[in-house]
């Protein structure tokens, strides 16, 4: 494998509830505003992508991810707008490609689609979805979206709608829109986005990156079986940025300790504990936390291992600030982005 010598660098966020400088919660009106205000500094920096995730619950302002990027697009310039995912099990797909259709012409061509079956389960009994159909709505909701990506009237039948017959779908995109599928660690749909032409999304939120690997190789060897040209990986992984390590690391902890216990309470994990995040936070872990020089080195490292185009970091967790992922973000662009350019060059 030839190293690569340029990447994209993204941002991600769930519009995690923060709290303000006194400690209060914000509202989620006050949050999704806070979202759009971060994507415009991203653009404002020359960060490539800038993706809102999609949840239905407390934690999470944004449940609507398109209407929160259309208000994005309207403030930025050049930076590509997309979704991280889209769970597109519980939603339906000719209304997800409309919707995308309209915010890739508000954007001027800038919108992407990150599909996947997500995280989290909340949406499935929101929408009237049995959980038990998990597989069989990603893989027949997928393959209905696959068909009007082609902007042509779409003929088609399944088990999870109402079968379509020369049903043609508008607005129409200029140039089509660019997918991803979000992967978290299934050999099978590593297989099945090579198998519909879409990038690779890796969501990487635990251990080290080279453990992944295997999921790119396999992502090379289908695209060639299927007789498909090289398409992009993506890796989406945590992180803050600070002036030093020991700042981001302290800005921070409080943050992904929030998080990880309230998602933990619920799924039998563990407590978290400080000595946990340094871990997570050195060479062995998935999260970017530190000065900018310890950051971009880190992903350098991610790059290089596993032969990325585009790095995503999801920049909120939990509680954290509003005023320090601002700084975090500018930190992002000003100064990671050229130490990675300069490491892989």
């Amino acid at each position: 494998m030839t190293a690569p010598t340029t990447v994209d660098l993204g941002l991600d966020t769930f519009g995690d509830i923060t709290r303000d400088q006194n400690g209060e919660f914000v509202s989620g009106a006050e949050t999704i505003r806070n979202v759009v205000d971060q994507a415009v500094l991203a653009d404002e920096v020359g960060l490539a992508f800038f993706g809102v995730g999609e949840h239905h619950r407390r934690e999470f302002a944004i449940s609507s991810p398109e209407i929160v990027l259309a208000a994005a697009a309207a403030r930025t310039e050049s930076i590509h707008l997309g979704t991280a995912v889209t769970v597109l099990s519980s939603d339906d797909p000719v209304r997800v490609y409309e919707r995308f259709a309209t915010l890739d012409a508000v954007s001027n061509g800038r919108a992407e689609v990150i599909l996947g079956r997500g995280s989290f389960i909340e949406s499935f009994p929101l929408f009237g979805y049995d959980l038990r159909d998990y597989e069989v709505l990603f893989e027949e909701k997928l393959d209905l979206f696959h068909q009007l990506m082609t902007e042509k009237p779409v003929t088609w039948q399944g088990t999870t709608r109402a079968a379509l017959d020369a049903a043609d779908v508008f607005p129409k995109t200029a140039n089509g829109l660019k997918a991803w599928i979000g992967v978290g660690g299934s050999p099978e749909s590593v297989v099945r986005a090579a198998r519909y032409g879409y990038g690779l999304m890796l969501a990487i939120i635990g251990g080290p990156a080279d453990r992944f690997r295997p999921f790119v190789d396999l992502y090379h060897r289908s695209l060639d079986s299927f007789g498909r040209e090289t398409l992009p990986v993506g890796v989406h992984s945590p992180g803050h940025i600070a002036e030093t390590d020991q700042q981001a690391w302290d800005e921070a902890y409080e943050g992904f300790e929030s998080m990880n216990n309230t998602i933990g309470r619920e799924r039998g994990w563990p407590p978290y504990s400080r000595m946990r995040f340094q871990h997570d936070v050195g060479p062995e872990g998935a999260l970017y936390v530190g000065s900018p020089e310890t950051v971009a080195r880190k992903i350098a490292a991610t790059v290089q291992t596993l032969g990325v185009a585009r790095f995503d970091m999801k920049f909120s967790t939990g509680t954290l600030s509003h005023e320090k992922m601002m700084r975090s973000i500018e930190l992002y662009g000003t100064k990671v982005a050229p130490i990675v350019h300069d490491l892989l060059a």
